[in-house]
């Protein structure tokens, strides 16, 4: 029988700052707005003869690799049914509901999301995190990305085999 241990990794250094607006209908989102953002993590893996379960030096690292390619951005769903995203020059031209926001390319990150909600935030980087954690023997990883005191989504990974 082996031993399980929960590791938590809720870090200052764990951030990002960005902008963004949510999408709530065809036509209705947020205004333009920004949060600063946080990410923490939860992982269960068994327990090792040497007395621990995952190195939390190497954890911490990747979450905060995680967060520095979306600070300071503005962040846009890709995979949103309703907005268009197009290139013009070196801007993003974002059609929603007959009006086009122009974002500079160099300042905006285009994610693989139909939204940007922290729910979406959290399973994207989760996935990212597990890219990068492949073969580790965990047995369940849960992300959360908090966007201010009270309000975090979190997305969960589970060991199938």
């Amino acid at each position: 029988m082996s031993r399980l241990t929960t590791l938590y990794i809720d870090k200052e250094a764990h951030k990002f700052s960005a902008a963004h607006f949510t999408i709530f209908s065809e036509q209705e989102r947020e205004r333009l707005h920004g949060h600063n953002y946080s990410v923490s993590a939860r992982i269960v893996a068994p327990m090792g003869n040497n007395g621990f379960s995952a190195d939390y030096n190497v954890y911490k690292r990747r979450i905060a690799n995680l967060c520095v390619p979306l600070d300071e951005y503005m962040l846009l769903a890709g995979d949103s049914p309703f907005q268009t995203i197009a290139e013009q020059g070196d801007e993003y031209w974002v059609t929603f509901g007959g009006k086009t926001l122009k974002f500079p390319q160099d300042e905006t990150r285009i994610l693989p999301v139909v939204n940007v909600t922290v729910e979406e935030l959290a399973h994207y980087l989760l996935a990212e995190l597990l890219r990068d954690s492949a073969g580790e023997g965990l047995v369940e990883v849960e992300l959360g990305v908090s966007s201010g005191p009270g309000q975090t989504g979190a997305a969960i990974w589970r060991w199938d085999g």
